[in-house]
């Protein structure tokens, strides 16, 4: 027996309606789903810009979702990137991958453009399109509590309405932010929520086999100190990393121009806990759930957010840090680019930012006034208009996170050929390098790095598409979840065909950018990282990263991705992977 993934519902926006198609996953086996199926949509159209109505708008979940298989409760949305101008993919969390599950839906794809801004209610599998030209103004938290929806509400904030190239996606409750400029995809198809909810129950091929899969997912990850320990992120959320990267001189202090912050000890996850009281909040089928809430409903940063909005602005008060990260929820706006681009306008302008003055300022890009508009287009668009460039801590447009490059040189390579800009997850080396799992390396050596990296990709690229969260690769391998995918799906599952499965997402991202323009000379990082050194420990140094031995490892890299020498496709390997590339 084999069960199907679902449909997928296929939506055009026109004349104040919805038109919807049911069509027949193409991936009958169900994998790749999630990232994969989302990039393959995308990729036909790879040519046109990020607001043309024919552009696909992605929501996809997994063959996973709606089942009992820990950690595999997110979802994917997909789109090309007003920020970065690459394909650009994000997880949700929250219940969107239980509510398509339940709608009997892999995903949904939606193109056109609403004649006026309107809100996409999808009801088991039902779609209906409802005018509220006046919402686009509401914070996201107001959005939210006037839909009452039962389901999951993906919506914008003032910052998308505004052209705000850092306007986010807010998924779940209380809220959390999906980067790369996704909340202004939305708005350029005059959409200013798209809410899903299901009732069906989610069929699987073999209910025993998945018992003990998940059984097996449930131990791994008890044992995880990372996870489950009484520091890891059960304990303290992902805000727990934020110690160790200062331990380790990795922290990105004063727009990375050091690496330790001072006030670390009254802004970390304790200082977090002390304050806040915080309750655990997390994704449906999750029992190790990262994301904290204050007692009051206030949403509390994660490391990302709460490293950069403290030392990247050189902050050391933490009631600014959580206060500007919950404003930035409700604006639908981005709290790392935020913080990042507000901290290469302290570098610019030389002057440091008091808490009033960061705090108008967030609001002020919320809402398009001012100085508050130019930071609000993303720090390398500001920085260029400000003739400092080099200012800028991104990669292909997209802000660094809370890991500094100089600490970790795996990060370092993966930072700068990441697929969607600079994004720690697309690899997530800080595993082998930071938590030292599954085996530590040398964090200070490119030795090796290129092939790690490639498999790594591969590995998250499936695991993007099953979805499952990626702190699960601490714990768990494609070995533990083939099981898992085959009892779901009465399909064969082999560890080796999926990490093919996810080199092929990769390689097709590639395809997408490489036909948007980009080539080696993106693949690379801001020069600070080669030119000027990190803050040293006790018995440590953080020198700038070896120019010449980070673009041999580049160099490997291409080889073993099968690029060319300037990061470009190449046709032998697409035809290998079965993917459409002439040159």
């Amino acid at each position: 027996m084999s069960v199907s993934p679902g449909d997928i519902l296929r939506v055009r926006l026109d004349a104040a309606t919805a038109h919807p198609e049911r069509t027949a996953n193409p991936c009958a086996s169900g994998f790749p789903g999630g990232r994969g199926r989302a990039v393959m949509e995308l990729l036909p159209y790879a040519n046109l810009p990020f607001d043309h109505p024919d552009m696909p708008l992605c929501l996809f979940g997994g063959p996973l979702s709606g089942t009992t298989v820990p950690l595999c409760g997110r979802s994917i949305v997909a789109a090309i990137s007003p920020l970065t101008g690459t394909v650009f993919d994000a997880q949700a969390g929250g219940r969107l991958a239980f509510a398509l599950a339940g709608s009997g839906l892999a995903g949904v794809v939606v193109v056109g453009r609403a004649d006026v801004p309107s809100g996409l209610e999808i009801v088991d599998g039902q779609a209906v399109l409802r005018p509220c030209p006046d919402w686009t103004a509401l914070g996201a938290t107001d959005i939210a509590a006037r839909l009452r929806f039962p389901g999951e509400v993906l919506r914008t904030g003032p910052a998308a309405w505004t052209g705000a190239a850092l306007a986010g996606v807010v998924a779940g409750r209380p809220g959390h932010v999906l980067r790369g400029g996704l909340g202004l995809c939305l708005a350029a198809k005059n959409l200013v929520y798209v809410a899903v909810s299901g009732s069906r129950a989610v069929q699987v091929a073999d209910a025993a086999g998945l018992s003990l899969a998940r059984a097996d997912l449930m131990r791994l990850t008890a044992a995880s100190p990372a996870l489950a320990g009484a520091h890891g992120l059960s304990r303290f959320g992902t805000a727990a990393l934020m110690d160790l990267t200062d331990s380790l001189g990795m922290t990105p202090t004063r727009n990375f121009r050091a690496t330790r912050f001072p006030g670390q000890k009254a802004v970390n996850a304790p200082a977090l806990a002390r304050g806040y009281a915080p309750r655990r909040t997390g994704c449906r089928a999750c029992h190790l759930p990262c994301g904290r809430m204050a007692a009051d409903g206030t949403p509390l940063p994660d490391l990302d957010a709460l490293s950069h909005f403290t030392a990247l602005v050189d902050n050391p008060d933490l009631t600014t840090a959580v206060a500007a990260n919950a404003r930035c929820i409700d604006l639908g706006l981005d709290p790392v680019s935020a913080a990042s681009a507000l901290a290469c306008h302290a570098e610019i302008s030389g002057r440091p930012l008091s808490p009033s003055r960061l705090s108008a300022l967030v609001d002020d890009m919320g809402h398009g006034r001012g100085l508050g508009r130019e930071l609000a287009r993303g720090a390398a668009a500001y920085a260029r208009e400000a003739g400092r460039p080099e200012a800028a801590m991104a990669v292909k447009g997209l802000e660094l996170g809370a890991y500094d490059p100089r600490g970790a040189y795996g990060l370092a390579l993966s930072y700068a050929v990441s697929t969607r800009g600079g994004c720690h997850l697309r690899a997530f080396s800080i595993g082998h390098e930071v938590l030292r799992k599954p085996v530590a390396t040398d964090r200070f050596d490119f030795a090796g790095k290129a092939r790690i990296l490639f498999q790594a990709e591969n590995a998250l690229a499936a695991l993007d598409s099953l979805v499952a969260c990626p702190y699960l690769a601490l714990a768990a391998s494609l070995e533990e979840l083939a099981p898992a995918l085959c009892a779901a799906t009465g399909h064969p599952a082999d560890p080796g065909e999926m990490a093919r499965a996810g080199e092929r997402v990769v390689y097709a991202e590639r395809i997408i950018n490489a036909r948007r323009g980009f080539t080696a000379g993106q693949d690379d990082l801001p020069a600070r990282f080669f030119t000027e050194p990190g803050t040293p420990g006790e018995d440590f140094a953080v020198p700038p990263i070896d120019r010449a031995a980070f673009l041999a490892a580049r160099a490997a890299y291409y080889r073993i991705r099968g690029l060319t020498p300037a990061g470009l496709p190449l046709a032998d390997t697409a035809r290998e992977l079965g993917l459409p590339w002439t040159g």
